[in-house]
């Protein structure tokens, strides 16, 4: 995302997320706890608009995505998109899924590191927002459920069959997006969907502490780290290791390595400055 804006202005107030940042940590938090924080229209907007600005601002080095109350997120609302659903044309529906298919991008390619705070239910478009971030930190009341095949559609929402399978292999996979079934927290952490599991309310807790270490951390560093996993997926392996070595021979021009070196040689801690 270039940092270059034009007349658009920073947007003062996101009335459908709560966004507080602190120290180059942001925490965007899901808030419609009464609801499961089930999404609408608008909060998918929200979400995709939030992760641009914050991509061309360039002052967040972490993201911390959570969820108000009893879960994390339920999903779309039943019926504020599921019901109004019925009643779009055929551009209209392509629009809205198009929508939901850019935030799950933005969450991907916006140049830090997002970290899902886990707990309680993760269902539907929910699990693969946390499915999208970089770590998944959870609870042992998390679950995970795509259930997307049990309303009728596919189980490849939002990317969901694209990112799934390169997390926790085909089987599982395969067996989560077509049946539906809920994935509970000691399974999840076996097979690779869960990063990291805490103690019993301890994930929002863990997720900052993970982000303001990232965010210390040497910042472009973690970019291209970043860019590097998204792209390389799809690539063959002549192609990355040229890749690879591109990158890394921008970063040797860079700031911190630099610093690196000269913190080394002193035996003192580097102050990275994401250059």
């Amino acid at each position: 995302m270039s940092p270059f804006t034009g007349s658009a202005a920073p947007t003062p107030d996101w009335r459908h997320l709560r966004v507080e940042i602190t120290d180059g940590v942001a925490t965007v938090a899901l808030a419609r706890p009464d609801k499961l924080n089930a999404l609408t229209f608008e909060a998918y907007a929200d979400l995709r608009d939030l992760l641009a600005e914050l991509s061309r601002e360039r002052s967040v080095r972490a993201l911390v995505l959570a969820g108000e109350g009893r879960g994390f997120c339920s999903g779309g609302d039943v019926d504020e998109i599921i019901g109004a659903t019925l009643s779009m044309d055929t551009a209209r529906l392509l629009d809205f899924n198009r929508m939901t298919g850019q935030v799950v991008r933005a969450v991907r390619e916006c140049p830090f590191p997002v970290i899902a705070a886990l707990h309680g239910v993760a269902a539907g478009a929910g699990a693969v927002l946390a499915l999208a971030a970089d770590f998944r930190v959870a609870d042992p009341s998390a679950r995970f459920a795509f259930l997307f095949t049990r309303v009728g559609l596919s189980g490849g929402d939002m990317g969901a069959a694209y990112l799934l399978p390169r997390v926790v292999g085909l089987g599982h996979a395969t067996r989560l997006l077509m049946l539906g079934d809920t994935v509970r927290a000691p399974e999840a952490e076996r097979i690779g969907l869960i990063s990291e599991l805490t103690e019993e309310g301890r994930a929002d807790e863990a997720a900052h502490t993970l982000a303001h270490h990232l965010a210390d951390g040497p910042a472009l560093a973690h970019a291209q780290t970043k860019a590097l996993l998204t792209a390389e997926l799809d690539m063959p392996l002549a192609a990355a290791v040229e890749l690879d070595a591109s990158t890394q021979a921008l970063l040797m021009t860079g700031e911190d390595y630099a610093e690196f070196h000269a913190a080394f040689t002193e035996k003192r801690p580097p102050k990275w400055q994401g250059r």
